[in-house]
């Protein structure tokens, strides 16, 4: 896997958890969701492209 989509699963982890702790910071949390979507998304295209 890509470097810097390590990366961005490593900081959308980090960020679930930090929203999920802390009550006033809820929006880390929508933003974990984005951001792990993104890179799920990003995943799946780099699995659909390297076998086609």
């Amino acid at each position: 896997m890509n470097l810097a989509l390590i990366i961005i699963i490593v900081i959308a982890i980090v960020l679930a958890i930090v929203g999920g702790i802390t009550e006033g910071l809820q929006f880390l949390l929508w933003v974990a969701i984005i951001v792990g979507v993104i890179a799920l998304i990003a995943f799946l295209l780099r699995v659909l492209r390297k076998n086609a």
